[in-house]
């Protein structure tokens, strides 16, 4: 990363530029995740079950819930007063639930940590996945050479997880084809040759800032179906960067804004964070960002060098006599 936040320590998705060095983002890595410890495991002792279910339900919520037994009403002296029926808060019954739905949610749990949604499987396949889950919960060891499997494990995710990506990248192209056909209608939007669309939502009065400019920003960036994926706003504290230290599509969209205005880009995925996705924006994702410009910096001159010092005098020596 270029750099990070100095006051929030957390960098926002619009700082992270686009990487194309083979590096995996978290979207990359659905599938090597739970690879990486399957692979430790041939390697090092099983870990139990237990730490890892511990934080998989303090993560959902699931220990979370208060019964109806729990939840009491204090109505004032003065509500008290009221018909009952004002007075009286319905509260729903809590949900019963018993160890068929308790084991139902475990293997809930353990297939979304592995990302089963991912590979497709067919019937059989999920047997065979099941089967291995079986000879685990029986603390059973594999009827299989680690070494010779593991590579073999490897392999078939890779796999798996290209097919995934292709998929997603086709359902993507044909999701953005038909938004940036939409968006091209639309009168008060300026599509640029690069494919970047934009609309000044308001206009500036100040300085325009230039690709090598820093600038100061309050943004909301959103998936096409409205998910708020990132946002300064809701942080409550804008942002500042150096603007070509930014995915491509920023760079060129603030170029079209003065300070004080605001704008919104439609940004395709080659100018945002392309086939590799990052964090909670998946691969081949269109973004939109609504973006306030607050303030504009020049970078600081470089500084001056100092001058030569003039060349000494030659003095010729005498001749010899």
């Amino acid at each position: 990363m270029a750099f990070s936040l100095q006051k929030s320590g957390r960098l926002p998705e619009i700082l992270k530029k686009v990487w194309h060095n083979g590096i995996a983002t978290r979207s990359q890595a659905r599938h090597s995740r739970m690879l990486c410890p399957a692979f430790r495991a041939f390697n090092t002792p099983f870990m139990k079950f237990k730490s890892t279910l511990s934080l998989g339900l303090v993560a959902l919520g699931f220990a979370s819930g208060l019964s109806a037994e729990d939840i009491k009403i204090n109505v004032p002296a003065a509500a008290a007063a009221q018909p009952a029926e004002a007075a009286a808060v319905a509260v729903p019954p809590a949900p019963k639930y018993g160890e068929t739905e308790v084991l139902t949610a475990l293997g809930w749990l353990a297939g979304r940590q592995m990302n089963l949604d991912t590979f497709g499987f067919t019937e059989a396949q999920m047997e065979q996945v099941v089967a291995g889950i079986r000879l685990a919960s029986a603390d059973k060891e594999l009827p299989f050479a680690k070494e010779q499997i593991g590579p073999l494990i490897q392999e078939y995710v890779q796999r798996k997880q290209g097919e995934f990506m292709a998929k997603l990248k086709v359902k993507n192209d044909a999701e953005a084809a038909a938004y940036f056909a939409k968006v091209a209608a639309d009168k008060n939007v300026v599509v640029l040759p690069s494919g970047l669309a934009y609309e000044v939502l308001k206009a500036g009065t100040g300085a325009t800032p230039k690709s090598t400019d820093s600038v100061k920003v309050h943004y909301t960036g959103k998936l096409l179906d409205g998910s708020v994926f990132d946002s300064s706003v809701e942080r409550g504290e804008p942002v500042e960067f150096i603007l070509d230290q930014v995915i491509p599509g920023w760079t060129e969209g603030l170029q079209h804004i003065s300070v004080g205005g605001k704008i919104r880009l439609h940004i395709p995925a080659k100018l945002g964070y392309g086939d590799q996705g990052s964090g909670r924006i998946p691969p081949g994702a269109t973004l939109t960002f609504d973006v306030e410009l607050l303030d504009v910096k020049a970078p600081a001159p470089a500084p001056v060098a100092p001058a030569a010092a003039p060349a000494a005098e030659v003095v010729p020596a005498p001749a010899a006599k």
